[in-house]
């Protein structure tokens, strides 16, 4: 393994170790409450307070991590499903923005959310004018309104529209149609994620200039309030230092092993953990655990996982259900040893998983459901 692993491995102490791992199936996700709960007050400190707060769900996907949030104040949140926003909104948060621009049959779902939670306001990001048409006509046929947020593409290619006339035109429009409110703009630039801090915040500072002209040039073409949403993880202590902007992360309320290997400015703790076993030993110096594709995120280059009770490791092989260690330390393991591993991508992590365990004073004592999995609740 890297030297960076072994390194690391003394910064990990044994909070991770539950004391009745004989009541807990594995392969499990572990998460701590408390955890969390520091994560949230450090989010708020960074933020400058819960109001300039809108952070991701799409990380957890649980309503309980949505309460314990809501109890210190944040009540705003983003999230990439319609599953989550309605998972949200059932919370009662005020402010629910989804952040993916809805399409064909998920337009009717985004209004039948609307109603469903008429207290909440559900609004959707956009880069398109037939989309923000189409939004316009659902919107008076049912009788209502809707927040629109024009999504802009500060350069990570994925969606958006680029700062300038084209963007001040539809957003112009959003403002001019009935049916539809300007909401503000949506920021992501999830391509921003070097190292060095200094340096992330040179290219985020860069990256957002045109978004302060387009700002500027909107606010005297309209006359009107214009919000922004900006940020994810990597960048979110930048833009909180920008006059009302309200940022958006979403892993530091997890936090998992790649971020805090590579943005060690962020003192966020790890508050979710896999729980796995060793169920082979193939050879003198292999291990096989049951930590395979579908219990972990795979969509990144290995290692996947950082075991941090294992010396000088190579994981040899990933599949659906197994994951094969060469590790001198075999000798001394059983078929049926327990090991622990924090995940290098928690949000596609939590996502393999129904419900997670929850540990508190040492103990797993309860589940909760990662209700937001499924792409479909009710609407």
């Amino acid at each position: 393994m890297p030297d960076r692993m072994s390194e690391a491995k003394t910064d990990i102490i044994p909070w991770y170790r539950i004391l009745n791992p004989d009541e807990v199936f594995s392969p499990a996700l572990l998460i701590w409450p408390d955890r969390i709960d520091n994560n949230i007050r450090k989010m708020i400190e960074i933020a400058g307070g819960p109001g300039m707060l809108r952070p991701h769900v799409k990380t957890h996907k649980m309503p309980e991590i949505v309460m314990l949030q809501m109890k210190h104040g944040i009540d705003k949140f983003k999230c990439a499903t319609i599953a989550e926003a309605e998972m949200v909104s059932a919370c009662g948060a005020q402010d629910v923005l989804l952040a993916y621009q809805p399409a064909g049959p998920n337009i009717t779902r985004f209004f039948e959310l609307k109603r469903k939670f008429p207290e909440t306001d559900i609004s959707c990001i956009t880069d398109c004018e037939d989309i923000i048409r189409e939004l316009s006509v659902k919107a008076e046929r049912n009788g209502t309104k809707t927040t629109v947020w024009l999504d802009i593409n500060t350069g990570m290619n994925r969606t958006g529209i680029a700062p300038g006339k084209e963007a001040v035109r539809l957003y112009k429009l959003i403002t001019g149609l009935s049916g539809v409110t300007a909401g503000g703009l949506h920021v992501y630039d999830g391509h921003i994620h070097e190292k060095d801090l200094s340096l992330r915040r040179k290219i985020c500072n860069e990256a957002y200039r045109p978004v302060t002209t387009l700002i500027e040039e909107i606010r005297c073409s309209v006359n009107l309030p214009l919000r922004v949403v900006a940020g994810g993880t990597p960048t979110f202590p930048i833009h909180a230092s920008r006059a009302g902007v309200e940022t958006s992360p979403g892993t530091p309320l997890l936090w998992d092993y790649g971020y805090s290997t590579s943005f060690t400015d962020m003192d966020f703790l790890h508050s979710a953990v896999l729980f796995t076993r060793v169920i082979s030993k193939p050879s003198e110096d292999l291990i096989c655990i049951d930590l395979g594709h579908k219990a972990v995120a795979s969509e990144m280059p290995q290692p996947r996982v950082f075991l941090p009770e294992i010396d000088n490791y190579e994981i040899i092989s990933h599949n659906e259900e197994h994951m094969v260690i060469r590790t001198r330390d075999a000798t001394r393991l059983k078929v049926g040893s327990v090991m622990y591993a924090i995940p290098y991508h928690i949000c596609p992590t939590v996502d393999r998983y129904d419900f997670v365990s929850v540990v508190r004073d040492g103990k797993v004592t309860e589940k909760w459901k990662v209700a937001a999995r499924t792409r479909e609740l009710t609407v």
